[in-house]
C-alpha cells in the first residue's frame, strides 16, 4: 500500500529517535512547583489564589481570562508561597504561581485518585456542550506544541460543519518520542478521547495518522480498533513536516486548506494524540491537565527517556533526572531541533508546551558561518507552503515589511525546512520570524 503524504515540499532529516521503545518514566515531584499563567496561545490565565492559601492536587489556581485562554491547575497539594514574575525558557518575564509541595509523591497520587471517575453511562449521557465545557475547565490545550485551547477548537463556528476528526500521531520532529510512548502504551484511552472529540464536534468518522517509523504504535491501534468502523489508522510516509496541520489534512483527505482559512473550512478538526488522551482524562477521570510526557534526549545524555512530568517542574530538575547536563553541551532546546527553541533559562518551569528537552553537544549545535545566497532555490523547493524564503529574508533585512506581506509570509509554518537545506547556512527562518513579528505590530489600515 502506498504511504500517504502531502504533495508540496518537505525534507527527510535523520529521525534520531534515540528514546524510541523506552517505557515512560515517572519523574519525581519537586518540593516547589512554579506554574506560569501563560500556558496557552491567547490571553494568560487570571490568578485566583493568594499567598498562604492551601491548594489540593488538581485545584484551579488561575481561570481562563478570555475566550482564547485556558485555566491552570496545581499538579500537587501544597501551599501558595507567592505570586511573582519569573523568566521563562526564552528569558522573558512571565507571571507565575509558586507552590510549596507539602506531601510526598504517593500522597499526591492518592489525592488525584480520590476523584470519582465518571461511569460509561454518565459519559454517554453528556451533551456535546457539556464535553466542551469539561475540557475547557480542565485546561486542555493542544499538546503538539501550539497549545491552542482545545475548548475553542471544539467550538465549531456557526455556519461551519465538521466532517472528520484527524488525530495527529505523526511525530515527525526529530528526536521526539513522547507521542509514540503514549500511543504504544495507552491506545484505548486515546481512542476514548477521540470518540469524545467526535461527539463534541458532531462527526462519525475519525482517522489516526501515524508515520511508518512507528510500527508498534500502528499495530497497537489496529489491534484495539479491530472491528470498529468509525475510527481508522493511516500509515504516513516519513517526511517532515508531516505533522503540520495543513499537511496532515492534505495527506489524509487530499484537501488543501486555503490561505487564511481554518481546517474546519475543509471539514476537518485536527488534534494531537496526547490532546485526545487529555480529553479522555478530563471527561472520564475528572482530571485537569497538570502533567505531560516530555522526551528528554540527546546523543551524550546518560539517561535519556520519556518522562511523565508535573507541570511547573524546573527544566534543570528534569535534566538532572536524565543524568545531568554533559560537559560538552552546546545548546538545550525546548522541543525538537526543527521547530524547537533554544533555552535561555534552564531554571524555568515546564509548561504544557514543552514536549521535549533536547541536549545537544557543541559539535552539532554550533551554527556554520553564513555565506552569500547562491540562488539555488532549494529553500523554495522544500517549502511545504510554496513560499519564497530567500526573498522574504532579503526583504526582512531591508525592513520592507509591507512588501513581505504580499509574499504571504504569514502563511509560513516556521517549520525550518528552508534553513535546513540552505547550502549557504543562511538563517532564513530567523528573519522570517522577525518579519512576522514586526508585521503583527504594524498599524492596522
Amino acid at each position: 500500500m502506498k504511504l500517504k503524504t502531502f504533495r508540496k515540499g518537505g525534507i527527510h532529516p535523520d529521525p534520531n529517535k534515540l528514546t524510541s521503545g523506552i517505557p515512560m518514566i515517572k519523574a519525581d515531584v519537586s518540593s516547589e512547583i512554579r506554574l506560569e499563567l501563560a500556558e496557552s496561545i491567547g490571553v494568560p490565565a487570571r490568578c485566583i489564589v493568594k499567598p498562604g492559601q492551601t491548594v489540593s492536587a488538581g485545584e484551579m489556581v488561575a481561570e481562563a481570562a478570555a475566550f482564547v485562554s485556558a485555566p491552570v491547575h496545581s499538579p500537587v497539594a501544597g501551599t501558595v508561597k507567592r505570586i511573582e514574575k519569573l523568566r521563562d525558557i526564552s528569558g522573558f518575564w512571565r507571571e507565575a504561581v509558586i507552590i510549596a509541595t507539602e506531601i510526598i509523591e504517593t500522597a499526591v497520587d492518592e489525592a488525584e485518585e480520590a476523584l470519582s471517575p465518571r461511569t460509561q453511562e454518565e459519559v454517554d449521557a453528556l451533551t456535546p456542550k457539556e464535553i466542551i465545557d469539561i475540557v475547557g475547565n480542565a485546561g486542555v490545550v493542544g499538546l503538539g506544541g501550539a497549545t491552542f485551547p482545545t475548548r475553542v477548537k471544539l467550538s465549531i463556528p456557526e455556519g461551519k460543519k465538521a466532517e472528520i476528526v484527524i488525530l495527529n500521531g505523526a511525530e515527525c520532529e526529530p528526536y521526539l518520542t513522547c507521542d509514540e510512548v503514549l500511543m504504544c502504551g495507552w491506545p484505548e484511552y486515546i481512542v476514548a478521547g477521540c470518540r469524545l472529540i467526535m461527539k463534541a464536534v458532531g462527526v462519525e468518522k475519525a482517522v489516526i495518522g501515524i508515520e511508518a517509523n512507528k510500527p508498534q504504535a500502528i499495530a497497537a491501534f489496529r489491534r484495539y480498533l479491530k472491528g470498529s468502523d468509525d475510527i481508522s489508522v493511516v500509515k504516513l510516509r516519513m517526511k517532515y513536516p508531516q505533522g503540520g496541520e495543513k499537511q496532515l489534512i492534505e495527506a489524509i483527505t487530499g484537501r488543501q486548506v486555503p490561505e487564511g482559512a481554518l481546517p474546519v473550512d475543509v471539514g476537518a478538526v485536527v488534534d494531537n494524540v496526547a490532546t485526545a488522551y487529555a480529553v479522555y482524562d478530563a471527561v472520564y477521570n475528572r482530571r485537569p491537565l497538570t502533567q505531560r510526557i516530555v522526551t528528554v534526549t540527546g546523543p551524550e545524555l546518560k539517561k535519556p527517556g520519556n518522562y511523565l512530568v508535573k507541570l511547573g517542574t524546573s527544566i534543570r530538575t528534569i535534566i538532572e533526572a536524565a543524568g545531568g547536563l554533559p560537559e560538552n553541551t552546546g545548546k538545550v532546546i525546548a522541543g525538537g531541533p526543527m521547530m524547537g527553541k533554544a533555552m535561555a533559562n534552564l531554571d524555568a518551569p515546564t509548561t504544557k508546551a514543552v514536549s521535549g528537552i533536547l541536549v545537544l553537544p557543541r559539535s552539532i549545535s554550533q551554527r556554520h558561518e553564513e555565506e552569500p545566497c547562491i540562488r539555488c532555490a532549494k529553500c523554495v523547493s522544500v517549502c511545504p507552503m510554496g513560499l519564497e524564503p530567500y526573498q522574504m529574508m532579503n526583504l526582512s533585512i531591508a525592513k520592507r515589511f509591507e512588501e513581505i506581506t504580499s509574499l504571504h509570509v504569514m502563511s509560513c509554518l516556521e517549520c525550518g525546512c528552508c534553513s535546513y537545506v540552505c547550502p549557504s547556512h543562511r538563517p532564513l527562518l530567523d528573519y522570517i520570524r522577525y518579519a512576522k513579528r514586526e508585521i503583527r505590530n504594524l498599524p492596522k489600515k
